[in-house]
């Protein structure tokens, strides 16, 4: 490896090593208080309001749009522009979250005292427990004072990615105490490959007339012209209390192919007891039913709580709807 190559792969590792040993640091520094400002932003009346400059402000953004798409009401406000009519935008049942790492960032002492003024909770969160933003604070993030990626320049590196693992945190405990789940979250991500993901199969599904089904017992021949009219390359077998039976495939039709099959029965031909998903399974989960192991399945059918098939889902149905 010439020399130049070999430099700069150190330097790449060293920077992820120096923030691996930052983020060490900050597990080992969690304690009650961030318990505490959990508590305090989940029983918040308002919203969040995150607050920084710089690096700090791009950070907070990321921690507002974060918590807002996983539940928790957050909007991100700029000092500046609070110093100059936003702070209108904070209410007195909202909280404060402010970024700092010194915490003596200037365009924050306007936020500082406003929330002072209307006693609106602030939650500050820097490197430094004696600084202004520290001592000003109703909760305080305390972020571990680690070791700059960027040792030279002291560039923010390792703090914005403490302080970014810090709010993901917030974010996660947050989702567990109220119990969000992936249906809540599909709510605010209906757009894209992650909205396509937690779709439900009842929302993709081909449903009523639209379902190949024939009944036990019935003739191959009619099992055929079933599976031909809704072209799904597939027939269902239900049972005579309406459960699922078994499923005839396209593969099924060659494996068994004889100048006998129009005159057979699909109890002779269908596979019993086949893979199904459930209604409220996401979009995700079946796209993995289909693909997993060996098996790589083109269709499956879906069924309710008593086993009866309600819809049915093709592969082309899936990649339609975004997910591959």
């Amino acid at each position: 490896m010439p020399d130049t190559a070999a430099k700069t792969l150190s330097a790449l590792k060293r920077t992820i090593e120096t923030e691996r040993e930052g983020m060490l640091q900050l597990e080992n520094a969690l304690d009650q208080a961030a318990v505490d400002v959990v508590d305090l932003i989940g029983s918040v009346e308002g919203r969040l309001a995150c607050v920084g400059v710089g690096k700090s402000g791009h950070v907070a953004r990321k921690i507002a749009a974060t918590l807002a798409s996983t539940g928790t009401p957050a909007y991100f406000v700029h000092p500046a522009e609070a110093s100059h009519g936003d702070l209108g935008m904070i209410s007195q049942q909202d909280a404060v979250l402010a970024l700092s790492k010194s915490g003596e960032t200037k365009e924050l002492s306007d936020i500082i005292a406003y929330c002072r003024r209307f006693s609106v909770p602030l939650i500050g969160m820097t490197t430094d427990a004696t600084s202004t933003l520290a001592k000003n604070s109703d909760h305080l993030l305390l972020v571990p004072n680690a070791a700059e990626a960027c040792g030279e320049t002291r560039a923010p590196t390792t703090s914005t990615t403490l302080m970014m693992a810090y709010g993901d945190a917030l974010a996660v405990a947050l989702i567990e105490r109220r119990g969000f789940t992936a249906m809540d979250f599909k709510r605010y991500h209906p757009g894209g490959a992650l909205g396509a993901a937690l779709t439900s199969a009842a929302d993709l599904m081909a449903s009523a007339e639209k379902i190949p089904l024939v009944a036990e017992g019935t003739s191959m021949e009619a099992a055929v012209a079933e599976m031909s009219a809704k072209g799904f390359g597939c027939v269902g077998v239900k049972s005579s209390d309406g459960t699922l039976a078994g499923i005839i495939t396209d593969g099924d039709l060659r494996r068994n192919l004889a100048v006998d099959l129009p005159t057979r029965k699909v109890d002779e031909i269908m596979s019993r007891g086949p893979i199904t998903v459930k209604e409220t399974s996401l979009a995700a989960d079946v796209l993995r039913t289909l693909t997993a192991g060996e098996r790589k399945l083109t269709q499956v059918f879906v069924c309710n709580e008593a086993g009866e098939p309600t819809g049915l889902i093709h592969m082309h149905m899936l990649l339609k709807a975004g997910l591959s």
